[in-house]
């Protein structure tokens, strides 16, 4: 699944802002779970959030994230994933709660491009909104969890810059092409 390729962080970091300006690039993209299915909980005053039902809320986010690969998978590439499943293990470390042997399979099943970007803190954009309450401590927090979680499923983390956006699209692009022209020289 190498043309599936991830960009995970904490709260605030830009992940999405960055995934949204490459698909204005015309880029597939996937739509982040946990904001999905807070949107769609809170639409139905459903008991699937974090702050109800914490075991609900990965399970609405695994079958999200299930049904994102599997859609971005039959796409042709790249196709950039806001977050991916191993993510979902990141915020069960984050939570301090067991890893399910389900989770753990899918994060093993479930795979996408070795090269995964991770948007670092940055305070000087994190912010709330809407579906994002969490605090820059926890942004923090989240962080080092999903650099805990990626590798070890074999990824290798790639940190953005702190630069604007179109900047950090071309460092994305270019990261990219440059791991096509390395698998070109060792095939």
């Amino acid at each position: 699944m190498d043309h599936l390729v991830v960009v995970t962080g904490g709260p605030g970091s830009g992940k999405t802002t960055l995934v949204d300006h490459l698909a204005g690039l015309g880029y597939a993209r996937t739509e982040e779970a946990g904001r999905a299915v807070i949107r769609d909980q809170r639409e139905i005053d459903g008991p699937g959030l974090a702050w109800r039902d914490d075991a609900l809320f990965v399970e609405l986010m695994l079958a999200w994230e299930i049904r994102s690969h599997r859609e971005a998978a039959a796409l042709p590439g790249p196709v950039f994933c806001d977050r991916g499943v191993p993510d979902l293990v990141g915020y069960l470390l984050l939570r301090g709660l067991p890893v399910p042997a389900h989770v753990e399979a899918a994060a093993r099943r479930f795979r996408y491009r070795r090269t995964v970007f991770l948007a670092p803190p940055w305070p000087e954009i994190f912010t709330g909104d809407a579906e994002r309450h969490q605090s820059w401590e926890e942004a923090l927090r989240t962080d080092r969890a999903m650099r805990e979680a990626y590798p070890r499923y074999g990824y290798d983390l790639v940190e953005l810059p702190r630069v604007p956006v179109a900047e950090r699209g071309r460092f994305v692009l270019a990261a990219l092409a440059g791991d096509e022209r390395n698998s070109d020289h060792r095939g």
